[in-house]
């Protein structure tokens, strides 16, 4: 396994990290992605440390905590071999206070999390969604807090636009106060809006890419081609799933596999493997976060590692999956020659 260095910290993720989105199966919608218990999200992680794979994600909003004490009693007994990453913001009980990034939802999330995960500290805390009523200096101050205190080791966002995360770098810089080092975003082959402005600003802040649904929620697992009915089973199948992930043209989503497929035929690979590597390829990038029902699924999205893609292949699958930039970036992409965009 490849580890990476996370954004400007000194800190070394794996290329793949686990997510435990599929532990527990708590809520309807959780439901749909799966329903692992402790002895199968034992054994999945058994695996993904035998592949040198030693992060796994989690949120307090996961089956409503289930995921994290799921994955709290899976790792009982190893807690020096993981890197644990979850998150916080999502409303998590009832109550005016139970949402949000403000002093009093922070500190108690992260002191929930701790005790549903077993552990003292947690390796990468990130907020889970932006919170435009709680001031950043806040935000950003109670964080601090946190890290000074021990309970947590590195900080990151996710699901933040450009301008929210870098007014809270900058007041981070300046007050020396720490900063954010992971962004936690969606990126795929079918969804590179990532690269319009987020990815220029983890460039120049040294923000690294932690990588949610790197398979464009589930489109990319190779189940879904031009003119073959749609799969009965998986996270599209659902209802819910299918309505709360991004969406996608279905024409532009096979014109993407089409190209993904030629490229599976040239390297003997998987389409998922292909499509994460070609993830793995690109800048900022230092974790993407794989999910697995099953051991199946899991050793599968394990070989996307060990190997790359040529230089050929990626302009090939750049070439299928570019899609119309909407302003100001397709005016910025004319002024190459003095504002260069990090994947040219």
């Amino acid at each position: 396994m490849e580890y990476r260095q996370l954004g400007g910290s000194g800190f070394k993720v794996p290329a793949l990290t686990l997510g435990t989105g599929t532990f527990g199966g708590g809520t309807e919608f959780f439901k749909e992605w799966g329903a692992s218990d402790v002895a199968e999200a034992s054994r999945l992680i058994d695996i993904c440390l035998e592949h040198g794979l030693t992060m796994f994600d989690s949120a307090d909003i996961y089956s409503n905590g289930l995921a994290e004490e799921i994955l709290g009693q899976a790792i009982k007994g190893r807690r020096d071999q993981v890197l644990i990453s979850t998150k916080g913001t999502f409303r998590f009980g009832e109550g005016p206070n139970n949402v949000g990034s403000s002093r009093w939802h922070l500190i108690r999330s992260v002191e929930g999390s701790l005790k549903r995960l077993g552990t003292d500290y947690i390796d990468l805390f990130q907020l889970h969604g932006f919170d435009a009523m709680t001031p950043v200096e806040e935000v950003v101050g109670t964080l601090d807090d946190l890290v000074r205190a021990g309970k947590i080791r590195y900080l990151g966002v996710s699901n933040f636009s450009g301008w929210h995360l870098m007014k809270s770098l900058a007041h981070a810089d300046k007050f020396g106060l720490t900063k954010y080092v992971a962004n936690q975003t969606y990126y795929s082959l079918v969804g590179r809006e990532y690269e319009w402005e987020l990815m220029p600003l983890g460039v120049d802040q040294k923000v690294g890419a932690v990588v949610w649904s790197p398979l464009g929620w589930g489109r990319l697992t190779g189940k879904i081609r031009r003119s073959q009915p749609k799969p009965e089973s998986g996270r599209l199948s659902q209802k819910l799933s299918r309505e709360m992930g991004p969406q996608v043209e279905d024409e532009y989503l096979f014109k993407v596999v089409d190209a993904l497929d030629e490229v599976a035929a040239e390297t003997g690979k998987t389409v998922p493997q292909v499509a994460l590597n070609w993830l793995l390829q690109r800048p900022t990038v230092s974790s993407l976060i794989i999910g697995a029902r099953n051991e199946e699924q899991l050793r599968q999205n394990l070989g996307a590692v060990g190997w790359n893609l040529t230089t050929g292949q990626v302009a090939k699958l750049d070439a299928a999956s570019d899609k119309p930039k909407i302003y100001p970036y397709w005016h910025q992409a004319g002024f190459e020659e003095r504002n260069p965009f990090p994947t040219k």
